[in-house]
């Protein structure tokens, strides 16, 4: 794909982050990879989403080098570049502060699989990543490690972070991971929640891969 197409992809995406309020602010980082090159393009660090232009997404080589872009990349690039580096499967990079993941977060709950189609799209829980200081390799490493083979994890006293096959898919895995971490919690309030099966997990999460939707 091309890379000033990638570029027009962050930006819109950036505008859909702000749109159903999974972000305040700057924070919150998203990138997408180029599947010939290997190279990403990533927000720039502390720039209003709503307020980006292609030109302003910044063109990564896979160590972590900007290789095109005259804007300061985030903050969390080394985030990126972990997981790109662990998962070739993975094409894109959602990074959010929605309001409860970001509680589960700094609760240390990981999100347990109790919701159909969050497990159809991240392939289960939704774990915890322990605590490191934003922008380390500390927070890469370990969000790498909790990762593991799904597509979603929360990065403890920070935030969330779904990925996917593409942006639309890994913006997808944000909206859902927010949407059944308010279930959760509201759950636990009223006698808590009820986890599905891990059998049914599997069966779903493998349904979703192999047969949902126009395939």
């Amino acid at each position: 794909m091309l890379l000033e197409d990638l570029r027009r992809q962050v930006v819109e995406t950036g505008r859909k982050m702000v749109e159903y309020g999974l972000v305040a602010g700057t924070w919150g980082n998203i990138s997408a990879r180029d599947a010939q090159t290997g190279y990403f393009a990533l927000t720039p660090s502390g720039m209003d989403y709503l307020q980006l232009a292609a030109e302003d997404i910044v063109i990564i080589d896979p160590e972590g080098h900007t290789v095109d872009g005259q804007r300061k990349p985030s903050s969390e690039i080394r985030l990126h570049v972990a997981i790109y580096r662990h998962r070739p499967d993975i094409m894109a990079i959602v990074h959010t502060h929605s309001v409860y993941g970001s509680t589960c977060a700094c609760a240390g709950k990981a999100i347990p699989p109790l919701v159909e189609d969050l497990v159809q799209i991240a392939g289960g829980s939704v774990d915890i990543a322990p605590y490191a200081l934003p922008g380390t390799d500390g927070v890469a490493a370990n969000a790498v490690k909790a990762l593991a083979g799904k597509f979603a994890v929360l990065l403890e006293n920070h935030g969330a972070v779904g990925v996917g096959e593409n942006l639309a898919d890994a913006f997808t895995v944000c909206q859902l991971l927010e949407k059944s971490a308010q279930i959760y919690l509201f759950s636990q309030l009223i006698g808590g929640a009820k986890i599905l099966p891990a059998d049914d997990v599997k069966v779903m999460h493998q349904f979703y891969k192999d047969q949902y939707g126009q395939r």
